[in-house]
This record gives C-alpha cells, structure tokens and sequence, in this order.
C-alpha cells in the first residue's frame, strides 16, 4: 500500500516546479511537461519515491538512530519542527551552524555549555550575579537555544539527514556527502539531485507539498519507532521466561532430591510346604 497518492500530492500543490529558465537538467527525469513557462513535477514518479524514501527512514527509525531534519527557509521551518517533535527527532530550522556535523565535537561542546547554564541557574549558583551579568548569561542561553536546542539529544552523528531545499541547504548536504551519512530531500525542478541519496521530486517552495511529504514519511518513522518498541517488550518478556525457568530448574531438582526414596518391596515370604 502507498504511503500516499496522487490525488493527495496534486491537491497539496507538490507538482508545480520552477519557472522553465531555471530549471536543472539533471531533474529531467522527473518532470512531465512544462505548462505556461513552468514545469510540472511527474507526481506518479514522487509517489514512488515517497514509498522508497519512507521505507529506508522507516528501517533506520527501527534500528533505533536518528534521523536529522533540516529546514530553515520560512515557509517549511514550523512544519518540519512539529513533525520532527512528533517523532522524537532532532531538527534544525534557524540556522545552519557550518560544521555541524563535520565538527560534531564542538557542537556537542557548546550543548553541554548550554546544560551547565540550567543546572547553575537551577542550583543558585548565579544568585550572587549582578543583572547586567545575568541579563548577559541568559542572551547567551537564548542563543544558543535558538541555533542548538532542538539537537539537544543528538549525543553522536545522525544516521540520515532529510533535507527541505537542497540548494539552500547546500552547507549540510555537503557535511553529510563528506561523511557518508545517507541524505533524504525534496527536490525541486530548480536545483540538482546528484548528491541526495533518496530524492523525492516535488515541490519545496509550497507550505502544504512540504507538509504533505514530510506526513507519509514521519509516518513512516513513526511506525517503526512503534515496531522497535514492540520487538523490545518481547524480548523483555522472552528474557523474563528464560530467567524464570532458569530460577525453577534448580528448585525442582532440590525438591527431587529431597524426596524420601521409596524401598523395594519384599519378596513375599514362600507358603509352608504341603505335608
């Protein structure tokens, strides 16, 4: 079954690429026609990419890594943020902070700087700090929320990168070629799929393409997030089997050897012989 239709991508607007004069060639494959000067997306290739996209991040999402979501042009930011929370993955949609994934280090560095602000803001450390000092603290942590804290949990390097706008996101593409870290995006007529991984050719400029796309494959994720949950209560209930039965071997074995032995009957004494 689909993970969506074309009936669904049509009415979300995913089909309607660039002006024809800024077109990539490279998309060639992916367009159907061009109507009044603008190309139009071929959505029965974008369904099929779609499925073939959500089923590799389903597989990752069920090995338990993560997935990191970039998206920092203005009409896609608030969308990927809610359905990236929704499936318990880190995102990026202020600002791309080169080398964060080339220098994962230092990123990882300033997260920590940005935890030890709470902990001594929470403690009372600061209680003794003047309001300039503490006005200064808190921009700093500000700051850094802003650019850092929806990767807060990211403790080692993702193991995807899905893109919205490959060419305005270039930097990350870029990190994640360099690195081999697997790249999933939306691809628009305007810009070229040679270093994405999983392109899926749509729309990338329209609020509701963007949502659209982003639906099926956290939907995707979300499945096997749900799958890796269920294979972990059962092996949680298989261990506890195997432990129990582990536990009652040696008391059955105790209780058999306590068991009082039984004699072996006598042999029936020989009736007196017949005078």
């Amino acid at each position: 079954m689909s993970r969506t239709n074309f009936d669904q991508l049509l009415e979300a607007g995913c089909h309607f690429g660039h002006l024809r004069r800024k077109w990539n060639p490279a998309m060639k494959p992916y367009i159907y026609m061009e109507r009044n000067g603008i190309h139009i997306i071929d959505l029965h290739k974008t369904v099929a990419k779609v499925d073939e996209a959500a089923e590799a991040l389903k597989g990752i999402a069920k090995s338990g890594k993560k997935i990191l979501f970039v998206a920092t042009k203005k009409q896609a930011k608030e969308v990927v943020a809610e359905k990236a929370a929704a499936v318990n993955m880190p995102y990026v949609n202020e600002r791309w902070a080169g080398g964060m994934l080339t220098n994962f280090p230092t990123i990882r560095k300033a997260v920590k700087k940005m935890t030890n602000i709470d902990k001594l803001m929470n403690d009372g450390t600061f209680s003794n700090l003047s309001k300039r000092e503490l006005l200064q603290i808190s921009r700093q942590r500000a700051k850094l929320e802003k650019n850092l804290g929806s990767i807060s949990d990211l403790t080692r390097l993702p193991s995807a990168l899905f893109v919205v706008d490959v060419m305005k996101e270039h930097i990350a593409v870029k990190e994640a070629n360099r690195l081999g870290i697997p790249v999933f995006a939306i691809v628009d007529t305007n810009s070229d799929p040679k270093n994405i991984d999983y392109v899926i050719p749509a729309n990338d400029d329209a609020k509701d393409s963007v949502e659209a796309i982003l639906a099926a494959c956290c939907g995707a994720i979300a499945e096997g997030l749900e799958e890796r949950k269920a294979e972990k209560a059962d092996e949680k209930a298989a261990a506890e089997q195997a432990e129990e039965a582990a536990e009652a071997k040696p008391k059955r074995a105790a209780r058999k050897a306590e068991a009082p032995v039984e004699e072996a009957p006598k042999a029936e004494e020989e009736a007196p012989a017949a005078e």
